[in-house]
């Protein structure tokens, strides 16, 4: 018997509209396929300790940015749970801090992740964008595990539909 490709399948979510949409991929992806749901925010506190090195931020502002962050990071981590929950799937959550890319692959390992689900990109101007392209070229070359883009345009009415 052939074992099924994925198991458990993580999501990284970084707040992005395309991020919350890659949740509802995934839970459509569990409602099909029976996979197990993970879905990971990471506070980047990597970028924050250089800025904080190399002056943009002093530490009282670095510290309540990341406050800030891991607040937001444990809303949109909740949203996505109620995501699954109203599909009668459970996602299990975690907030974890540091580089984004390291973190993601140390969730992937801990999890036992046998795909991880990455959002397209919205914008090409921002400096987000630059960050998340480095993390995510990163996690590419870093994973032990298959990695998707979720670049679906129907996701919504798709997941609406399940």
């Amino acid at each position: 018997m052939i074992k099924p490709l994925f198991r458990n399948v993580l999501i990284v979510i970084n707040g992005s509209e395309g991020s919350i949409q890659t949740a509802e991929y995934g839970i459509l992806m569990a409602k099909l396929y029976r996979c197990n749901l993970k879905a990971v925010y990471v506070v980047d506190t990597a970028t924050l300790k250089q800025l904080t090195l190399s002056k943009f931020f002093v530490a009282d502002e670095s510290r309540e940015y990341e406050s800030s962050l891991s607040a937001d990071g444990e809303r949109y981590l909740r949203y996505v749970e109620e995501l699954g929950k109203s599909k009668g799937i459970k996602i299990e959550t975690e907030l974890r801090r540091g580089s984004v890319w390291t973190e993601v692959i140390a969730t992937a390992s801990a999890s036992k992740s046998d795909l991880i689900l990455l959002s397209g990109f919205e914008s090409h101007s921002s400096d987000k964008y630059d960050v998340l392209t480095a993390a995510y070229r990163d996690i590419l070359g870093h994973a032990e595990c298959s990695v998707m883009f979720v670049r679906e345009k129907m996701v919504e009415q798709l997941y609406k539909l399940v």
